[in-house]
């Protein structure tokens, strides 16, 4: 265990040695819920098939706000060491709008027989990217920027990922986009960035109805400043969760979880900004819908913290 520990800190302080700046991609609240869109090496980690679905509407009431739908599902395979997984995102922020496909690919290793399991994950699909600048209003109206609408216009990319998880404890550390590509094959500044994520998190027992689960997600892009979301959720009876969020210089959030049944679980999440625009919109909101498939008799491990 030792050993592992000491690969996984090498790992994940090279990912943050790179240069410490922020991001481009969307926000989530509630994340820690939606980390097959940022890690490949999470999908099977569950142990059965997972669909999960977060619909974003995040500064409602400004116009060209951010509207981001999520959808993932991810299953191990037969052969549990295994795992595969699918990830749409549709992503509309001003005149730009992305649709991303992704697949996703892990392979699992045991490393101790307390439950500590060690994954690597591939990436690979394409972001389908249009801009339409026609509704923009300029201030020159023969700005070369800004003269061709790009109508899906095609970025494929890959990406790579690892996570270690036990029954109280989860790391991980990934790029899920390597190519740095631009928006409309054209430019040589508008281009998608690559980003580095770091995520920790784990559940900690309080007493026989109440369980403390503490995770924080880092994310890091050239030229953009870094992005550090922290959270944590009290569960109760491991049936309702109840959270709050803290994005650095952004934003603070709050959000609750209800496990319906062992199988299905819903949560709604709303967030507050904490700089000037707060001023010009009503509150960013968040849906979560997530069920888990269960096609074995041995049942499901239920809840699932992680």
């Amino acid at each position: 265990m030792k050993e592992l520990i000491k690969v996984l800190s090498v790992a994940i302080a090279g990912v943050f040695a790179m240069p410490a700046f922020g991001q481009q991609d969307p926000h989530f609240t509630q994340y820690s819920d939606n980390m097959l869109f940022v890690n490949p090496a999470y999908a099977g980690s569950g142990g059965v098939f997972n669909l999960t679905d977060i619909h974003r509407e995040q500064w409602v009431g400004f116009d060209g706000r951010p509207v981001t739908t999520t959808m993932s599902a991810h299953t191990p395979l037969t052969r549990e060491s295994i795992g595969l997984g699918l990830t749409f995102v549709s992503d509309k922020i001003g005149p730009t709008k992305q649709t991303m496909f992704y697949g996703d690919y892990s392979y699992t290793v045991k490393v101790n027989n307390r439950g500590g399991k060690l994954s690597f994950g591939l990436k690979a699909g394409m972001n389908v990217i249009s801009v339409s600048t026609s509704g923009l209003q300029t201030t020159e109206a023969s700005d070369p920027n800004l003269i061709q609408n790009a109508r899906n216009h095609i970025n494929p990319n890959f990406g790579f990922g690892i996570y270690y998880r036990s029954p109280r404890f989860f790391v991980g550390a990934s790029s899920p986009r390597l190519l740095e590509r631009s928006y409309d094959g054209i430019s040589t500044t508008n281009i998608e960035r690559r980003h580095y994520f770091g995520i920790v998190g784990g559940v900690i027992p309080l007493n026989e109805d109440w369980k403390l689960r503490p995770t924080s997600l880092v994310k890091i892009t050239e030229n953009s400043p870094i992005g550090i979301d922290a959270s944590v959720a009290g569960i109760y009876k491991e049936k309702f969760w109840f959270g709050a969020m803290y994005r650095l210089n952004a934003a603070f959030g709050l959000f609750t979880q209800f496990q319906i049944t062992p199988q299905f679980k819903l949560g709604i999440a709303t967030d507050f900004g904490t700089q000037a625009i707060r001023n010009y919109n009503y509150g960013t909101y968040e849906v979560l819908v997530s069920y888990d498939f269960v096609f074995k008799k041995v049942g499901l491990r239920s809840p699932r913290f992680f």
